[in-house]
């Protein structure tokens, strides 16, 4: 994790290929946390019908949480497994008085079945948390739902120690907003 002052966003591409040289934390699925978080997605079309753009180019959280680099974008091509991507989180969720935690993941999965869209990464050396996690379109009994799946745990001392003060309630907010965001594009057709 390296943590800033000022925005990194254009030295991302500078950053992606230090992340590309970055291993994935090592994690036993069975020790972590699992976390379900879904929201139903009001809007009359099926899967297919849908453009998985916002998806499919990690644009999943509010700007003012998250900005990201995909290894794709700059390969001008689709994700696909093995990418890596630079994620920029504010700390508060304000681009220009905040903490800039910069660190990486790799994409581990490309979800593409009838009934579910998405794709899975896992979290590199120096991330705040260690882990993977899920962000899918599924099409269910209840219609349309958005949902992330992380088997996480903090991944450094500090993250241990502030987690239940600061990390864990963070972590909710900014997945909750995501939620609420992918409702929105979708409802509007942006997705």
């Amino acid at each position: 994790m390296l943590i800033y002052l000022k925005n990194q966003q254009k030295n991302f591409p500078v950053l992606l290929e230090t992340f590309k040289r970055v291993s994935v934390m090592p994690y036993d699925r069975t020790r972590l946390v699992e976390k379900v978080s879904e929201i139903v997605l009001t809007v009359d079309r099926n899967i297919e019908e849908l453009n998985l753009q916002t998806l499919f180019s990690y644009k999943v959280f509010p700007e003012n949480i998250l900005i990201a680099l995909g290894q794709w974008e700059i390969e001008h091509r689709d994700m696909q497994v093995g990418d890596t991507i630079v994620q920029q989180v504010f700390i508060p969720p304000i681009q220009i008085f905040s903490q800039k935690a910069v660190f990486g993941v790799r994409i581990s999965e490309i979800i593409d079945e009838p009934q579910q869209k998405g794709f899975s990464y896992e979290t590199l050396e120096g991330h705040i948390e260690k882990g993977i996690s899920t962000f899918t379109i599924e099409q269910t009994n209840k219609g349309l739902v958005f949902k992330i799946h992380t088997f996480s745990v903090p991944g450094n001392w500090f993250t241990r120690l502030v987690g239940p003060v600061f990390a864990i309630p963070y972590q909710t907010y900014c997945t909750q907003a995501a939620l609420k965001k992918i409702k929105h594009d979708v409802s509007n057709r942006f997705i």
